[in-house]
């Protein structure tokens, strides 16, 4: 049974149906077609099928977030706490070297006032060397201490420019460009449009290292895009094959860089972003911008 099976197999499609069409099958009540009507149909379906085009122009866009560098301020439940364990760690240490050697220093000038005290006993312990006390090196240290400035926690008191990457050190801050989409000048995240050939995490990728006067250095989050925003051309630029854009978003951590303070960039708080962002934009990007 296998080789008439074979033989049926290698045979072109024409003999095939020119075969059936000769047998009794009509009287079977099987529908008869032909190969003309098979080829007809054929090419009608590739045909649609090349025609059919997404009236969506697609964007890759990129969420670039630049984490905390510095702790943030404590609260005050946090300072009680952080006192109480500094006093429990106090309590259950051990001496250190330096705190031995003031109760040493203390228990030689307690010799040197006593009537018995032997001067050169002492020198003969100590090699007649000049000693420096422990208390001398606590008053030259309490004199750097007094000549030492320590750096701002917030930067942003003396005036930092949104723009700089250097604000907010103990927040998250998001990346925020101006473009211009539709003959309006808007703040979102950094977006362009899809080229052919690419895949929309490459489109991402060249928006953050095609922007002007920067020089970002980030780790991309996957290959998938963590969100979804979709929106309508202004009616007097729609057309029937391109209706609307549809932005894919995909996450990036900052790793080193900096850009130009003239240009339009904008490093913002997540809680900030509603002073820049249109409501319906914001209402999507808000779901996946964490709040670290």
């Amino acid at each position: 049974m296998a080789a008439p099976c074979s033989r049926m197999a290698s045979r072109p499609l024409w003999q095939f149906i020119t075969n059936v069409r000769r047998t009794g099958l009509k009287h079977t009540g099987v529908r008869q077609f032909s190969l003309s009507y098979a080829c007809r149909a054929a090419t009608q379906t590739s045909s649609k099928t090349e025609s059919v085009a997404s009236p969506w122009k697609l964007y890759g866009a990129v969420c670039l977030q630049r984490l905390p560098v510095i702790s943030q301020e404590r609260n005050p439940i946090e300072d009680q706490f952080a006192e109480l364990m500094h006093q429990m760690e106090l309590e259950r240490s051990l001496l250190s070297e330096h705190e031995q050697r003031l109760l040493e220093d203390a228990e030689r000038m307690t010799r040197k006032q006593a009537d018995n005290y032997d001067s050169d006993e002492e020198e003969a312990d100590y090699g007649g060397q000049e000693t420096i006390t422990a208390q001398d090196q606590d008053d030259t240290w309490e004199q750097n201490l007094k000549h030492f400035q320590p750096a701002l926690r917030d930067r942003d008191v003396g005036g930092t420019p949104l723009g700089s990457v250097e604000r907010c050190l103990g927040d998250s801050l998001v990346l925020l460009v101006q473009q211009t989409v539709a003959k309006e000048n808007i703040w979102l995240l950094p977006q362009a449009p899809w080229e052919a050939g690419e895949t929309l995490r490459q489109t991402a990728e060249r928006v953050l290292s095609s922007l002007p006067e920067a020089d970002f250095k980030a780790t991309f989050l996957g290959n998938t895009p963590c969100g979804v925003y979709r929106y309508k051309f202004p009616k007097d630029v729609r057309t029937e094959s391109c209706v609307g854009a549809k932005v894919f978003f995909f996450k990036a951590l900052l790793s080193a860089g900096s850009a130009s303070q003239k240009e339009p960039f904008l490093w913002v708080k997540k809680t900030d972003l509603q002073g820049y962002l249109k409501p319906s934009y914001l209402e999507k990007v808000d779901r996946f911008i964490l709040n670290l």
